[in-house]
């Protein structure tokens, strides 16, 4: 009797991950309760920031742009055809995470460092995607403020969001020169920001790209000056959950075809041309598999065979996206720095699509 209660009891699990292991992505027998969770809805829910100009920022009609955005709408043009597409949801960083872990969203495209504690079973458990932007931190402050290097602000207060991995550096880094500093700490971005321009603190830290998107909403951008230390290395990731590792593969997978695209002179003006040139030419096969005229990639991943085009199509390759958002195109006017090709000396870099 002992015996038979016990495997009543464990009945609902086994079920739960017969279930479980049973779910496919509808097409390509990719084992992926995520994957055949989100084309039963239709949509891809998104967690971005929302109020962050050049990386996701949602416009008075509604709509959403930036960077981090892009890549939300590559994913869902390579999912479903169609970069519409998307449920974005607001996240500020305390509640990111959970909002993850939770699955209240599928993807998480909004500023986040990658980090060995949030990569980590033992930590957040995350599965991070290709890097699309690599930051460093750094701190603003007023011109009026006298302010000229990080030494200059021992004895002061700092504003910083708490829940971040700037909140520990700026600890570090003021603790290697030995100055003792307030640390204001705060929950959401608009707070920290609000504190800053209200003169609570006399500098405000965060990603320098932060820092730069945030200024272009000061009512005087040009009354506040980045320093010129960088405190870190920031490589600003997308992510998943590790659970599903079918799902983090169609997401690498997605990103890293922007990035290649761009190797590849692929952009969204030209893509049809390169399509037709692909479906001529029998003997270009790398450019065939790419596009998914050949081979089998797109059902590896559980995504139809020509995802890269769809993803394409929506959002441009890698760098019309960068230019579009954040780079000299943009109001940020960043320049690409670390994030040129590496055929051009920076850190873009796909694995081959072989």
């Amino acid at each position: 009797m002992p015996l038979l209660r016990r495997l009543a009891a464990s009945l609902p699990l086994m079920v739960s991950l017969a279930l479980v292991g049973c779910a496919s992505d509808g097409g390509g027998g990719i084992q992926s309760q995520k994957l055949a969770t989100i084309k039963a809805r239709g949509k891809l829910i998104c967690g971005v920031d929302g109020k962050l100009p050049g990386f996701s920022f949602v416009g008075s009609d509604g709509q959403y742009t930036g960077l981090d955005a892009d890549v939300c709408k590559a994913t869902a043009a390579a999912l479903f055809g169609d970069p519409s597409k998307v449920d974005y949801r607001d996240l500020n960083s305390s509640e990111r995470f959970a909002a993850l872990a939770s699955g209240e969203v599928d993807l998480l495209s909004r500023n986040t460092t990658e980090t060995l504690s949030r990569d980590a079973a033992g930590g957040n458990g995350l599965s991070f995607a290709p890097t699309t932007f690599y930051d460093g931190q750094g701190v603003m402050t007023p011109n009026a403020s006298g302010v000229k290097a990080l030494k200059d602000l021992a004895g002061k207060p700092i504003c910083v969001e708490s829940g971040t991995t700037t909140e520990l550096n700026l600890a570090d880094r003021m603790r290697e020169l030995k100055a003792a500093y307030t640390p204001l700490k705060f929950q959401t971005g608009d707070q920290t920001y609000a504190a800053y321009l209200q003169g609570r603190c006399v500098a405000v830290t965060s990603d320098r790209s932060q820092l730069a998107a945030k200024r272009t909403s000061f009512p005087d951008p040009a009354g506040h000056t980045l320093l010129p230390e960088v405190l870190s290395k920031e490589p600003l990731t997308p992510a998943t959950t590790n659970a599903d590792p079918a799902w983090a593969d169609a997401v690498r997978w997605t990103i890293y075809a922007l990035m290649q695209a761009e190797e590849l002179g692929i952009t969204q003006a030209n893509i049809d041309a390169k399509l037709a040139e692909a479906k001529a030419n029998p003997n270009q096969a790398d450019l065939r598999r790419f596009l998914g005229v050949e081979g089998e990639f797109g059902k590896q991943l559980g995504l139809p065979a020509d995802f890269v085009v769809k993803a394409v199509k929506a959002t441009g390759n890698y760098g019309e996206i960068f230019e579009r958002n954040v780079g000299m195109g943009s109001k940020l006017k960043l320049e690409r720095g670390s994030n040129r090709q590496w055929k051009e000396g920076g850190l873009i870099y796909s694995p081959p699509f072989r």
